[in-house]
């Protein structure tokens, strides 16, 4: 507490009286000073409400930057490529701790910011797809069904089977325009992943432009909290048994 005289302990004895006369106005000077020095002069201060709300809007603002930094972010869908299980305008929670402590699994829907091979192509937002592909797997389609190392890969999530065959074996990404070149030896190569779309024939996924390095991926979508009525935690990790 401030009080309005700083005094050391020594200046607040009573000065020795002389005599009766001169005693009494010393002790009444003593107590006149005793009473201003318990006086408190600060009063409780009230903080500017301008100042607090700028506080608290800081406060807000650091802890969502930190939550969407590491923790989980949410992303909409601005396409059909994921038709039938995520639809256009759906609102997702993407998850970004998973894969700080494991890997992504075939099955994961995973959110990913363009390759280089898609920023050559000008593409600046994330893309979302299915993990189908993963480091040491052969991927072929043919007649309808994706084979991962010769075994048919059931996937009961899409509405329409892949209409055209291509294989990792090949030389090329079927897409015309870039050729993106294929391992020579027709595997996911480490750290690296091959994506498609559960609407197959309508998706610019891997199968086009090659695989996602593991760096790129952002994390892994989680649960659906828009609309409304279609709420909740995406389909159970398909079963590829």
């Amino acid at each position: 507490m401030d009080y309005e005289h700083n005094r050391s302990e020594s200046e607040l004895k009573t000065p020795p009286a002389t005599d009766v006369t001169s005693a009494a106005p010393a002790t009444t000077e003593l107590a006149n000073l005793a009473i201003n020095e318990v006086k408190p002069t600060d009063t409780p201060k009230v903080e500017n409400p301008w100042v607090e709300t700028i506080k608290t809007i800081g406060l807000s603002v650091i802890l969502a930057f930190g939550i969407r930094s590491f923790v989980a972010e949410a992303r909409y869908i601005p396409s059909g490529s994921m038709l039938p299980t995520l639809q256009i305008d759906d609102r997702l929670i993407i998850d970004k701790i998973t894969y700080r402590f494991g890997n992504p699994v075939r099955g994961d829907i995973v959110v990913f910011n363009p390759t280089a091979q898609l920023e050559k192509e000008n593409y600046k937002d994330a893309f979302i797809k299915r993990v189908i592909g993963v480091p040491g797997d052969r991927v072929d389609v043919k007649a309808g069904k994706v084979y991962i190392n010769g075994k048919v890969l059931p996937e009961n999530y899409l509405d329409e089977p892949p209409a055209k065959d291509w294989s990792t074996t090949d030389r090329y990404a079927s897409d015309e325009l870039y050729k993106v070149p294929w391992p020579a030896n027709g595997v996911v190569p480490p750290g690296q992943y091959l994506v498609l779309g559960d609407n197959r024939n309508n998706s610019y996924d891997s199968h086009y432009w090659g695989f996602v390095p593991q760096d790129k991926i952002v994390g892994k979508a989680t649960v659906r909290f828009w609309p409304i009525n279609r709420a909740g935690g995406l389909d159970p990790q398909p079963d590829y048994r």
